[in-house]
């Protein structure tokens, strides 16, 4: 008997009652993580919810819970998975989505998982959904695999326990294929089968309503709304299955699916979570000027354009928000293109000023329940979409000069493939064709000819180029990734200029960038954990109050990556200790260097060159063995007490600088990166600007004003992290995952952050603090070097150096400082060196133009036509430019080539009066003689130039001139 329909619920409702639902089972409600994976280059964005637990499922990190619930913040849009093109096209593709999940970590598996599917999606204490419209799916077994008949026995337990006829809940259990119901993390590492739940939408959902497919047939009527995976499997490099010693399970059910079933909407833009969004969007394409909103002729809801915008602006908002801003490169440049195509689909209703920043603040209202760190950062969120808007305009308008380029020169093409094709007497296609294979005509000329004819280039020409011209694919496709030039755009574009639009090459060069952009983010292929680490205790840090611990156990001696009994002298590997005082890279803060002594301290067993954590909890310190070190040995660990305090330095003013930097710059500076070593400090910051010399001179007076001031700097240790976020106010860390309980970090009232770095007891300890460099990362991200204590001593020690020299050469002055005044006199020989290049260049031109004065008299008629070359070295290509125009004025028509030589380098510029470029052009005339001088060149039918290698060959060159130019003529 079906169940009594629950009234929908919002997307808010259903988000909290999965998460309720979980907790009620006894699991750990995880806030979402950071769309930038942490500490995983293989992923370009979070694109699920375990990537979060990634390193648990690894064995690398252990938490202090064997079961989570997270709603996770997820964008599928570059790399792998890239789902851009489809979305407001498709009733479910978006970039960005919510996916709901549960995890267990070696404590429940199968059997739980699944009978917690099937109370949460069909109890009518939870989501209460329609047994009878419920489908569920089993791995068949597959590739050596067998089926899993554990999952289909505790579905059908459950389906019977529900009171479904034993008949229909065997239907309803669906065995399928490895290519839907197997999952792997990589090539290699945790695997397994996993299990899916389908929802019937009915046949009003099918893409052919006419016919009443059963499930398996019609992809668009039955939903996946929930998959769970069973991790059984670790897969070794040759293929073979291991059952793991603690299964896990990863499940995840995307928010928007499930909000779109449980509110009865066949797509998921019809439900709250979008509709909000649609109809603002659709507001702010109202003109303001008339106060007419857009005439459409559908719902808004179902416009794609609106929906793309919607989608869009949810992605940029969170991605802005997690510290990733717009850029040529990663995962930047994809937010520019969710950017920009969002905007495109704002001016496909002509509405060309900005607006999507406005969007941000609907996301906003929409989504800070679920997501409170939006209400920090809308302000600057907005900001960078306006101007990426701003920017944008003006791209495009550059965007369109360059199509129109292109577009011209497919015109070129075109008059050039006819001569190639009909004035076979040059030889030119002869050349091309010959010319190692390479020659492509297409590529060449956008003009496709008779293959026949390509095959048989001494055949007699009897029919023209097939085809007509062609705006290149590749070209387009530049145009489109650089520019955001919309596609439909440029085919109009092309089409009203009268040339075709090459869509198969624009197609092929989108593959090309997909396969590129595939091939850079290799998902999946971080490698598992040695199990030499997943199995050892967590090690017991003493740095914070030591710098040397005896009796430490040798708890694991690793060579290799393999677990061995014993290192010799020499041997480069790893020892873990039950208890240490090094500290381990960990937030920017680079591993100790130090010792290792025998027991007694009389020996230097290895010298420590590092530390880290291959495992969460695990220190592994990098060593060279200097004599035998056995596995139990115990020993003396002492940490380089210089290379720790100078460390420590650098990270207590790493604080001070954060600080600074956002009393200075504004709240909207966020870590973004950062390096404290012995040497230096090195702090990646959001900016959308360079800071000023001003504004840097401000920041470093301030730090060093909490310097001066000697101000404690306090540990607060085993915060609970609402504690330590909400009453201490503390900041945390770019890139760094927290547990319940945190260690926060205090100096004075001027700064406090997360953090678990070693650091100065006080701030008089850093000396000083010198800021040596501010440069650009990326866009809309800023690096600032330093260097405290002796560094920044020998710091200032070289620029006394500096400024005493300086003082030597400029002499008395009445500017402020050293630097100043050297400014000042290098700016006055600037001034008189510029004077110099002009009277030089000056000479130049007139000695030139003086030879030149009768050289009309000296041009050579060529089948009627006047022919002049000359030689004219040491101008550059401006000058000869100006001189090209001034002699065909001379000759009144012709054609004018002139050639100079300077170190070896060659320049040829040709000039064909307007009257003669019917019949002869100069981009053609350059090529031919750029080739004698080993160079190639083209340009304006009435004026082209060139470059070459060869300056020896340059006088034969000019001499040959008359004779090319008469091939060209023809008869």
């Amino acid at each position: 008997m079906s169940s009594t329909p629950k009234p929908p619920m919002s997307g808010s409702d259903i988000r909290e009652m999965f998460l309720k639902f979980f907790e009620s089972h006894g699991h750990t409600r995880v806030h979402s993580s950071s769309l930038v994976p942490h500490n995983d280059p293989t992923l370009l964005f979070t694109n699920a919810g375990m990537n979060q637990f990634k390193d648990v499922f690894l064995g690398a990190e252990k938490r202090a819970y064997t079961r989570a619930t997270t709603a996770q913040k997820c964008v599928r849009a570059g790399g792998k998975h890239n789902d851009l093109e489809n979305v407001g096209f498709t009733r479910r593709h978006h970039t960005f989505f919510e996916m709901l999940g549960n995890f267990s970590f070696g404590d429940y598996f199968k059997k739980e998982a699944i009978a917690y599917a099937w109370e949460l999606v069909t109890s009518e204490k939870w989501f209460g959904l329609d047994k009878d419209k419920l489908y569920v799916t089993i791995f068949k077994g597959e590739n050596g695999v067998v089926r899993d008949d554990e999952a289909y026995q505790f579905w059908l337990d459950e389906l019977l326990k529900s009171g479904m006829d034993a008949d229909d809940a065997r239907k309803r259990i669906v065995p399928m294929g490895a290519k839907d119901n197997f999952w792997q993390m990589g090539d290699t590492g945790p695997c397994g089968p996993c299990s899916e739940i389908y929802y019937d939408m009915g046949v009003a959902a099918s893409d052919t309503p006419a016919k009443d497919l059963p499930f398996g047939q019609d992809d668009a009527r039955y939903v996946e709304i929930w998959n769970l995976v069973f991790m059984q499997f670790d897969r070794s490099a040759d293929g073979k299955l291991t059952p793991l010693p603690k299964p896990c399970v990863d499940t995840g059910a995307g928010l928007e699916r499930l909000a779109a079933v449980l509110q009865g909407k066949l797509s998921n833009f019809e439900t709250d979570l979008f509709t909000p969004l649609i109809k603002q969007a659709f507001m702010l394409m109202i003109e303001p000027e008339s106060n007419k909103g857009v005439n459409l002729k559908e719902d808004p809801v179902q416009n794609a354009s609106l929906r793309i915008i919607a989608d869009h602006a949810r992605a940029a908002t969170f991605l802005i928000s997690d510290g990733i801003l717009p850029a040529n490169e990663g995962r930047g440049y994809v937010l520019r293109k969710i950017l920009r195509r969002g905007i495109r689909h704002g001016r496909l209703f002509g509405q060309e000023k900005p607006f999507l920043h406005q969007m941000v603040f609907s996301v906003r209202d929409e989504m800070q329940d679920a997501y409170p760190e939006l209400k920090d950062s809308v302000d600057r969120v907005s900001k960078v979409v306006l101007a990426e808007e701003e920017q944008f305009a003006r791209v495009l308008e550059i965007g369109s000069k360059e199509l129109e380029r292109k577009i011209q020169e497919a015109k070129d093409r075109h008059e050039e493939a006819e001569e190639i094709l009909v004035g076979r007497e040059s030889g030119l296609l002869d050349e091309f064709i010959n010319d190692g294979g390479s020659f492509n005509f297409f590529d060449m000329t956008g003009y496709r000819i008779d293959e026949e004819y390509m095959e048989s280039p001494f055949k007699p020409v009897e029919k023209e180029a097939e085809g007509p011209i062609y705006l290149l694919g590749k070209d387009a496709f530049h145009l489109y990734e650089t520019y955001g030039l919309p596609l439909d755009f440029m085919v109009d574009a092309a089409r009203d200029a009268g040339i075709a639009f090459d869509m198969e090459g624009f197609e092929a060069a989108r593959a090309e960038e997909q396969a590129r952009a595939r091939a850079s983010w290799k998902g999946g292929s971080k490698a598992t954990a040695s199990p030499v680490y997943r199995e050892l205790p967590k090690t017991i840090f003493e740095g914070y109050t030591q710098r040397q611990s005896a009796g430490c156990e040798v708890l694991a001696l690793v060579k290799d990556g393999v677990g061995v009994q014993l290192l010799q002298p020499g041997d480069a590997a790893e020892i873990v200790l039950d208890h240490t005082p090094f500290y381990a890279d960990s937030g920017g803060q680079v591993g100790d260097h130090g010792w290792l002594l025998s027991e007694d301290g009389n020996l230097t067993v290895a010298d420590v060159r590092g530390c880290s954590k291959p495992v969460q909890g695990v220190f592994a310190h990098k060593v060279t063995v200097k004599q035998t070190i056995h596995l139990g040995d115990k020993l003396q660990a002492v940490v380089d007490s210089d290379f720790r305090t100078a460390t420590m330095r650098n990270h207590t003013a790493t604080h001070l600088l954060q600080a600074a930097l956002r009393e200075t710059l504004g709240t909207h500076v966020k870590q973004a990166g950062s390096l404290n070593d012995p040497i230096h400090l090195r702090f990646d910051f959001s900016h959308f600007t360079q800071v000023a010399d001003e504004e840097l001179q401000d920041i470093e007076s301030l730090i060093n004003k909490n310097v001066l001031a000697n101000t404690r700097v306090e540990t607060i240790e085993d915060v609970l992290l609402d504690d330590a976020i909400n009453t201490y106010h503390a900041m945390a860390l770019f890139g760094e995952k927290y547990g319940e309980r945190v260690r926060v970090v205090k100096i004075g009232d001027f700064s406090t952050e997360l953090c678990g770095g070693t650091h100065t007891s006080a701030t008089g300890e850093l000396g000083l603090v010198k800021i040596v460099s501010e440069s650009s990362v990326s866009s809309g991200v800023r690096r600032i070097e330093a260097i405290t204590g002796t560094g920044a001593l020998d710091e200032f020690r070289r620029g006394f150096a500096v400024s005493q020299l300086t003082q030597q050469i400029v002499g008395k002055t009445d500017a402020a400082t050293p630097a100043a005044a050297l400014q000042q006199k290098l700016s006055a020989q600037e001034e008189e060196l510029k004077r110099l290049r002009r009277e030089l260049d000056e000479a130049r031109m007139k000695s030139a133009a003086s030879k030149l004065k009768q050289a009309g008299s000296q041009a050579i008629e060529v089948k009627g036509i006047k022919v002049l070359a000359q030689r004219v070295d040491a101008l550059d290509r401006g000058q000869m430019r100006v001189l090209v125009d001034n002699l065909r004025n001379q000759i009144g028509s012709g054609i004018v080539i002139l050639g100079g030589a300077q170190e070896d380098k060659v320049s040829l510029i040709v000039g064909v009066t307007k009257d003669l470029t019917s019949r002869v052009q100069a981009g053609k005339i350059v090529g031919l003689l750029a080739q004698k001088v080993g160079g190639s060149g083209g340009g304006r039918p009435d004026m082209a130039e060139a470059g070459g290698k060869d300056a020896g060959a340059l006088d034969a060159t000019l001499a040959s001139a008359a004779e090319i130019v008469g091939s060209l003529l023809g008869n």
